[in-house]
């Protein structure tokens, strides 16, 4: 039986040379991710002309890792920037090929002084204090700024590292942030000065000798926009598009649900069940989950987008990138552009431009409809209580009877 793609000339016959092995695995794996018959020719195309240069530069898979695929795009694209995204589909077929049990070499393709000290960091805030990835992906993204601030791209000397080095930091992008940010930046430096003192790469402990950034316990009113403002960005939604009927069912989950950026990032196909209008939602930190009533406008448009345009591909997820590679998973940034996008759309205009600005919404909507913090709470599936008596500070009419009168009445 013939394979539903053409294999290119050089990738078949007895002589085809040390890929030609890896074309239908190759060619399966590219289908089941979403991509396009004509992208697949462009990848084995290249992959032939990959092929060809091993075979003429007397390579074979002992010899393949990512420094020979480095010579063979130089050698085809020269100071030239790769097109097609071939270094992107090269890497894949390396992935491939050593999952499949060959043995390849493990070498990177130069990583930089940083990479290496961060891919370390990594594994210790993942393995031995066991972290939730998306703490160790913002501790990681503080560190690595901090890093090319410091050293640029060059030798990193952690043993002229001092504690006014990290203060001078935090002082500068601390003063372009809010508190909270800075609240990050300061908690991933102490984590990554201890890392650093645990390997014996400094000779001090600074990480306490850091100071606290304050920022007091609910210091802060919650932005959030009218009920009326809200409806009117959902009703603005573009949803002629395969992408605006994707971002509309999202939206509608973070303003009906109050759900976060990661829970409605890792939503399955299975947490939603159909028959009882009822959603799983999983913990974005550690275990846990919780189930809630899915509204009926929620439910018919993400039904409407799984039989029109959700891609076909072996993930679970419900929400999927637009573009291939479908299966990847797509970022906050996604949503959060989608959140702009609505704002824009319907001329409104908010204190925030994030996701949690549905979620303040809401939780002051039903405040001001009479619902108890409590149940307020239940809903935004708070751990603590002091996290949802933030909204009490927008009720007004329950504040008012505890403020004391002006001394002499009013004037």
């Amino acid at each position: 039986m013939n394979p539903p793609f053409a294999i290119p000339k050089g990738l078949a016959g007895p002589h085809a040379g040390p890929l030609a092995a890896y074309v239908e695995p190759y060619a399966t794996l590219i289908q089941r991710q979403g991509y396009r018959s004509a992208t697949l020719r462009l990848h084995l195309q290249l992959i032939a002309s990959f092929n060809r240069w091993l075979v003429w530069t007397h390579r074979d898979l002992r010899d393949f890792d990512e420094s020979v695929l480095g010579r063979f795009l130089r050698s085809r694209f020269g100071n030239r920037r790769p097109v097609n995204g071939a270094p992107l589909v090269l890497h894949r077929l390396i992935g491939l090929i050593r999952v499949s049990g060959t043995a390849l070499a493990e070498r990177p393709l130069s990583p930089s002084p940083a990479d290496r000290l961060i891919d370390n960091y990594r594994r210790y805030l993942l393995a031995e204090l066991g972290l939730a990835l998306s703490t160790v992906a913002g501790y990681e993204w503080h560190i690595r700024k901090f890093l090319l601030r410091q050293y640029g791209g060059g030798q990193i000397k952690l043993h002229r590292l001092r504690l006014q080095d990290a203060i001078r930091f935090i002082r500068e992008v601390g003063g372009r942030s809010g508190p909270r940010h800075t609240q990050l930046l300061v908690a991933a430096l102490r984590s990554f000065l201890r890392f650093l003192y645990h390997r014996g790469e400094i000779e001090n402990d600074l990480a306490p000798a850091i100071p606290n950034v304050p920022h007091w316990t609910l210091a802060g009113l919650p932005k959030y926009i009218s009920q009326e403002a809200v409806q009117r960005v959902l009703s603005g939604c573009e949803r002629h598009t395969p992408l605006g009927r994707r971002n509309y069912a999202m939206l509608l989950l973070l303003a009906r649900l109050g759900l976060r950026c990661g829970e409605v990032l890792r939503l399955n196909l299975g947490d939603i069940d159909w028959e009882a209008s009822r959603i799983t939602i999983r913990a974005t930190k550690g275990p846990g989950w919780a189930q809630l009533p899915l509204p009926a406008d929620a439910a018919k448009a993400i039904a409407d987008y799984l039989h029109r345009d959700r891609p076909s591909c072996d993930s679970r997820r419900v929400f999927l990138r637009a573009r291939a590679p479908h299966a990847a998973v797509f970022t906050h940034s996604a949503i959060l552009f989608a959140v702009r996008t609505a704002l824009k759309r319907a001329g409104v205009t908010a204190p925030r431009m994030g996701a949690h600005l549905f979620r303040h919404s809401l939780a002051t909507g039903m405040l001001k409809q009479g619902a108890s913090l409590e149940e307020i709470g239940q809903l935004l599936r708070h751990r603590s209580q002091n996290t949802t008596a933030l909204y009490a500070k927008v009720d007004m009419n329950a504040l008012r009877p505890l403020a004391l009168s002006w001394p002499g009445g009013v004037q």
